[in-house]
């Protein structure tokens, strides 16, 4: 699915496409490190750059441990990658052309773009990287090294586990209360199927995300929260909470796209 974040800007989120649901790595899947066979990710990989009309060097897949480290790609990035995309959670750029993205089974992806520079980010904020306000660094960084100013970025807040299905333990929510968040905007304990108050707490990351970045200085009407819920739309997007760890990933790429200058 595409995401609009602005003009020459492709944004999206990958889709399984599948029939084989409940198979876990049946579908779409380009991220080489969850246990899926080589061959298929490998094919998967060379039809999205196929696709996005880019070369194989410019997609950057980054191997995630939910961290915060943010990683500027720059030329040196590009041309001499060797092992700097390790335990990165976020990446950032303004090289044209590169398609930077995280990948995520129910974590939160978040692409921003800054509409006046054209740098862009990808930032995977699952429950621990949302507390740690990782959507705030990547913006950080992005002042930091290209001078963005949150007031001119678009987000979106792709898919990802929602509301209902987020069901946490005490020390979940005791981890979003002690860092400052708005416990009765992003926490609740639903009524069940069966009509009764749940027992545990479910955290909304949707609302915890935009929360903190709003509060950043980027404006609420500049965040897009597409609202699916990979849990419950696992057919669609992989979900680690129903097909487990050992499975395919969602990857929410962006890239600003500049044609080349023609020559005279």
């Amino acid at each position: 699915m595409f995401h609009a974040l602005g003009p020459n800007i492709i944004a999206f989120s990958t889709e399984r496409h599948t029939e084989d649901c409940d198979n876990p790595y049946a579908g779409f899947n380009v991220t080489p490190y969850t246990g899926d066979h080589a061959g298929h990710v490998k094919a998967n990989n060379k039809y999205l750059c196929k696709y996005l009309n880019i070369t194989p060097d410019r997609l950057l897949i980054p191997r995630q441990v939910h961290g915060t480290r943010i990683l500027n790609v720059t030329q040196e990035v590009l041309e001499q990658p060797g092992n700097r995309l390790d335990e990165v959670d976020g990446l950032v750029t303004d090289i044209p052309n590169v398609c930077i993205g995280v990948s995520t089974a129910d974590c939160v992806p978040l692409l921003f773009h800054d509409t006046q520079t054209h740098a862009i980010a990808a930032v995977h904020a699952g429950w621990r990287g949302t507390v740690a306000r990782i959507g705030v660094l990547a913006l950080a960084t992005m002042y930091d090294v290209f001078g963005t100013n949150a007031k001119d970025v678009q987000c979106i807040i792709g898919p990802s586990i929602g509301p209902a299905a987020f069901e946490v333990g005490d020390e979940v929510y005791d981890a979003f209360h002690l860092a400052g968040f708005p416990m009765q905007q992003i926490a609740s304990k639903p009524i069940t199927r069966e009509g009764k108050q749940s027992r545990r707490w479910h955290i909304d990351l949707w609302e915890a995300n935009a929360w903190q970045l709003i509060r950043a200085g980027v404006p609420q009407e500049a965040i897009t929260i597409t609202g699916i819920c990979t849990y419950h739309n696992y057919n669609r997007f992989y979900s680690a909470r129903r097909l487990g760890i050992k499975s395919g990933r969602i990857f929410s790429g962006i890239l600003y796209k500049q044609e080349p200058t023609p020559t005279k």
